[in-house]
């Protein structure tokens, strides 16, 4: 189907039988749903499923056999449509999708473009969804000044007039819907571009026009609204489309001077064949058809260069006045009698409404291979993103990265200014995997090292110290399931934050690990030591109690060789300290050399390269219990559980415990 198209008028007005609704600065979307089977189409019929993935998602869930119509937009937090975020828009880190849905034209396979405008508002707002990334588009039924006034007001492109009467007639730019704009706004077709002489930017300006028939007329230079990143993307769109003479009907002069530049700048042009694109505002149009203080927007991917026509100005007056002597049909009266009813139904609101919190959802996109994203200010290049690293649960390289994109906020208090041992799996947990410490050479410049001398070697090596999200990712897309963080930071490398006792069972049970948790919970609830105890995400579990940098590795090893002797004491049928794997007879292992330098386990939160894709997961002391399996706790759940329970560690980072007050209250085992 083709869109109803707007006619763009020179000033707002209000008249009985016309309802407003606000201008949203994004994409025109058609979208197609028949049950889990959905399409959505831009106005030139160009596919958006995959470019708007959450928007299909969402759309698949609302299960309608339905056509509509909206606009597909990116919010800010005051709710109001970024249109260069949405031209930029990749994955759900570039921004807050919404789908605006403003009209109904088939439900259950009947055609509805005949009905009333307000009758198919009211048979959507009938079905619409609970669903944060569908919105019904609010009718406003109230002084058409009044509504421009505040859109102004609030800084929104515009807003739509509609006749509450109106049928949908595809594809035609008619007077039942107007927009009146509170800026000045132009689709223009990009013919070429400038450098000016000794100048550092990719481009200098933008040279671009409108058709007036198969002419392209020259509209004027663009020379402002772009960052350095979007000339970096623009360049390589334009590489392509290089020609040698000029598109425009006459060759505009690039070197043309003015009352406010009269010393040409000595560009030279670069012309192109007119197939892209963009959107511009400016101040006002010049009596030979130039814009005046043209400014970028954005790319428009979604229009048809052939399409691309100046926007000429209606006067309202008229079109008001050639409606008004129009005869009114009996449906026009039933028309403005719901239009009453829907208003009375509509709760009243302002004209944006702000997004919700949104929680991290994803960074890359499900279907390029390889994606450039920027973190925390570096660019971050992550390649081979189909390549599946737990073949039995079909999990990709991409699916643990978005998780860990999702997971930073928790992960990153145990990573923080910590060497890391990395261990790597450049293909996945059935592939070959190594350690890696010294990253010398092998990592971006940006990246933190810190340097040690390891006891058979003279020669310097880094390990890596994340300092941000940057970082972690960066980790994961180097293959590192599982994150190694030392139990030290580079300020005090010689004092833990946290002593760790770790179970490690060899032919014991699980419930056996949890008969040993509980145990040495209550050994160390008896001499007043708090602990916390996470899934390691393999076969054990480990205990943490918080050190705050107070003491050395070597006094923590010490405690915890105490706690440890105490807790086999009471179980030793299936426990054992016996560092050498042959002398414990196939019995858990109650490791405390996890506390000594440069010692890793994995930190809180990681996955590990376990079947299942497992998650070493803080717990609650109350669900250390049996029934409690590692399989609880995987990449498909962790994070929806660490939203809902918080971080359960945090207290490991805060107060520490007295180590040796708690020390004497050991009983003595020899």
């Amino acid at each position: 189907m083709q869109p109803m198209l707007t006619t763009l008028v020179d000033k707002p007005f209000h008249q009985e039988g016309w309802v407003y609704e606000i201008k949203w600065d994004g994409y025109r979307a058609i979208s197609y749903l028949q049950g889990s089977e959905v399409n959505i189409e831009s106005r030139n019929a160009k596919p958006f499923n995959d470019k708007f993935y959450p928007i299909h998602n969402s759309l698949i869930k609302w299960n309608q056999n339905a056509v509509v119509d909206g606009e597909i937009v990116v919010l800010d937090s005051r709710g109001h449509a970024n249109f260069s975020g949405i031209q930029n828009w990749r994955s759900e880190a570039d921004g807050q999708l919404i789908y605006y849905v403003f009209d109904l034209l088939w439900l259950d396979g009947e055609d509805l473009t005949s009905l009333p405008l307000i009758h198919r508002k009211e048979m959507l707002q009938e079905i619409m969804p609970d669903d944060e990334l569908i919105r019904f588009s609010e009718t406003f039924h109230v002084s058409g000044t009044d509504i421009y006034a505040q859109a102004e007001k609030l800084g929104l492109e515009g807003i739509i007039a509609k006749r509450a009467d109106s049928f949908y007639i595809q594809g035609k730019r008619t007077s039942d819907w107007l927009k009146i704009k509170v800026n000045q706004r132009q689709e223009v077709v990009i013919g070429g571009y400038t450098l000016n002489e000794d100048s550092g930017k990719l481009f200098s300006s933008l040279l671009v026009g409108v058709y007036e028939g198969k002419s392209l007329v020259y509209t004027g230079k663009v020379g402002t609204g772009f960052t350095e990143k979007m000339q970096r993307d623009m360049m390589v769109k334009f590489k392509s489309r290089i020609v040698p003479t000029s598109p425009f009907d006459e060759i505009p002069d690039v070197n043309k001077p003015s009352r406010f530049r009269p010393n040409p700048p000595n560009a030279r042009a670069t012309w192109l064949k007119p197939e892209l694109v963009c959107e511009v505002s400016f101040t006002e149009m010049t009596t030979d058809g130039v814009m005046r203080h043209p400014s970028f927007q954005g790319m428009r991917d979604d229009k048809d260069a052939k399409a691309v026509v100046r926007e000429e100005q209606a006067s309202v007056s008229k079109i008001i006045s050639d409606k008004d002597s129009e005869k009114k049909s009996e449906q026009s009266t039933v028309a403005q009698s719901d239009e009453r009813k829907i208003k009375s139904k509509k709760s009243k609101t302002g004209l944006v409404t702000p997004v919700r919190s949104q929680e991290r959802k994803t960074l890359l996109n499900p279907t390029d291979e390889t994606q450039v994203r920027e973190v925390k200010s570096q660019q971050i290049k992550f390649t081979n993103l189909s390549k599946v690293y737990w073949p039995a649960e079909g999990v990709t390289k991409r699916d643990m990265i978005n998780y860990y994109y999702q997971i930073a906020p928790y992960i990153l208090p145990y990573l923080v200014d910590r060497p890391q041992s990395l261990n790597r799996f450049p293909n996945g947990i059935k592939g070959k995997s190594f350690y890696q410490k010294d990253v010398t050479g092998k990592v971006p410049d940006w990246v933190e090292q810190y340097l040690y001398h390891s006891s058979d070697s003279t020669e310097d090596k880094h390990f890596m110290v994340p300092r941000s999200e940057a970082d972690v990712l960066l980790m994961a897309t180097m293959g590192c399931i599982e994150m190694n963080p030392w139990s030290s930071t580079t300020e005090k490398p010689e004092h833990p934050d946290w002593c760790i006792i770790d179970l490690d069972p060899d032919k014991n049970s699980f419930d056996q690990v949890i008969e040993a948790a509980q145990v040495t919970k209550q050994v160390l609830d008896e001499i007043g030591v708090a602990s916390h105890c996470k899934t390691s995400g393999s076969t054990g579990l480990h205990i943490y109690l918080p050190l705050g940098a107070k003491y050395t590795y070597e006094d923590s090893k010490e405690f915890a060789r105490s706690i440890v002797k105490v807790v086999h004491s009471l179980i030793p049928k299936f426990t054992s300290i016996e560092r050498t794997v042959a002398n414990r007879g196939g019995k858990m292992y109650l490791d405390f050399l996890q506390n000594r330098p440069q010692a890793t386990l994995a930190a809180p939160y990681s996955l590990r390269p376990k079947p299942g894709a497992t998650v070493s997961m803080p717990l609650h002391w109350e669900e250390v219990k049996k029934g409690l399996a590692m399989s609880d706790f995987t990449i498909f759940n962790a994070v929806e559980r660490v939203r809902n329970e918080g971080d359960l560690f945090k207290p490991v980072l805060g107060k520490a415990i007295d180590l040796h007050k708690a020390w004497k209250k050991l009983p003595h085992i020899d």
